[in-house]
């Protein structure tokens, strides 16, 4: 029996296990390739949790020994294990997404060994190496050695083809995020919070309307973060149907502030960060968003519901332009004031996400598992059928 081409696609964080974990489903589901998910120890246990919702677990956790906690001591520690990793079972390509730490280990420890690098959510660009730092700075330099690159969304595409990348080698994919969002929306998992439970069952009888807020960014902390609260907290009295729901931040100071920030406020639910199932959930039921998180700027699109994004800058520009997210920074008059319209009119705000999701369908991952089938020349599965084909070749 001829034994597949091995994948590795490495995850370190929630969000990479995320994205990787419909393209784990779509790799097995083709039968061409054996995906072998690498966890790469950033933070095991977040996902660890990540992969439960899709009923995956890692097939490698690499043993990482940290003392200081800094970034070239994570790197350093994690391209050493992986280079070990891959000299024991050496991969036909890697796999990583975004523009973590372990998505720049990744990568270089792949190129090191000349092994085709595929780099998942590709060309996403502020046009500022210091906003996000470090991310903007990792996802350039994992541009230089990938071998392919999937691009969620056209403007991501356009991005590469500008640094010169031979068209190629790049791929339009969407986004795996909305694959990932949909599939464990659906699923409709209970909540372990009682408050949750109890705020989204009045939400979905009719009695009230939900905001979610999440402000988890670094640059976030502090001052911009006491505005939001402000915010938040202005948004609450002025309109008595609103629940809102804030996933805190773990770090305790951040916990803190929150917590200060919102002390005797009604109708608003602090919570520890939630497992996926939830936050899926819960941004499926919400009337509006407020967050400085790319991830959400991505999910929020495809159940219909707006953004007003908590930051200054966004690589995450297509949902802008597509109107169905707004760039506020932490102004917290500016907040008020946008909420409010949306708040006080249904239609602008159904009409800010009428036209979809700009990041992506759902295929996402359908078309990464072709795309790096064609890197590594493998036939066409048995079966496939037209319409797939056309999927395939459509864009996101």
């Amino acid at each position: 029996m001829t034994q597949l081409p091995e994948v590795h696609l490495i995850a370190g964080t929630r969000p990479e296990a995320i994205k990787m974990a419909p393209v784990v489903a779509a790799i097995n589901a083709a039968g061409r390739m054996r995906p072998v998910l690498v966890a790469s120890g950033q933070h095991p246990t977040m996902v660890s949790q990540a992969l439960a919702a899709f009923d995956q677990e890692p097939d490698v956790v690499l043993p990482l020994e940290r003392s200081t906690g800094g970034q070239a001591e994570l790197l350093t520690e994690m391209a050493k294990q992986l280079d070990a990793l891959f000299a024991e079972r050496r991969p036909a390509a890697v796999l990583v997404q975004g523009d973590t730490t372990t998505t720049l280990a990744g990568a270089l420890a792949a190129f090191w060994r000349q092994i085709p690098v595929v780099h998942l959510e590709a060309g996403l660009r502020s046009g500022d190496l210091e906003s996000p730092f470090p991310e903007e700075g990792n996802r350039k330099m994992v541009g230089q050695v990938a071998t392919l690159h999937l691009a969620p969304t056209p403007l991501a595409a356009s991005n590469l083809l500008g640094e010169n990348i031979d068209p190629e080698h790049v791929v339009l994919t969407g986004n795996t995020v909305v694959d990932a969002a949909l599939t464990v929306a659906a699923k409709r998992l209970p909540f372990d919070d009682a408050r949750l439970t109890e705020v989204v069952e009045r939400v979905e009888a009719g009695d009230g309307r939900l905001v979610l807020v999440t402000a988890h960014r670094r640059e976030s902390w502090g001052e911009p973060l006491d505005r939001v609260l402000g915010a938040v907290r202005e948004i609450l009295a002025r309109y008595p149907d609103v629940h809102v729901v804030l996933p805190s931040h773990p770090n305790p100071a951040v916990r803190a502030q929150v917590e200060a920030g919102l002390a005797g406020v009604e109708r608003v639910t602090v919570t520890d960060p939630l497992p996926y199932p939830a936050l899926a959930r819960l941004l499926s039921t919400a009337y509006l968003v407020l967050t400085d998180s790319g991830g959400i700027q991505e999910e929020a699109p495809s159940f219909r519901v707006p953004a007003l994004v908590l930051r200054e800058v966004t690589e995450r520009t297509e949902s802008i332009d597509a109107g169905c997210g707004k760039l506020l920074g932490t102004d917290p008059e500016l907040i008020v004031a946008e909420a409010a319209r949306l708040l006080d009119d249904r239609a602008l705000r159904d009409s800010m996400t009428a036209n979809g999701n700009p990041y992506g369908d759902g295929f996402a991952a359908v078309r990464t598992e072709r795309a790096v089938a064609d890197l590594l020349h493998l036939p066409q599965p048995t079966g496939t059928s037209a319409s797939l084909d056309l999927l395939t070749t459509a864009g996101a």
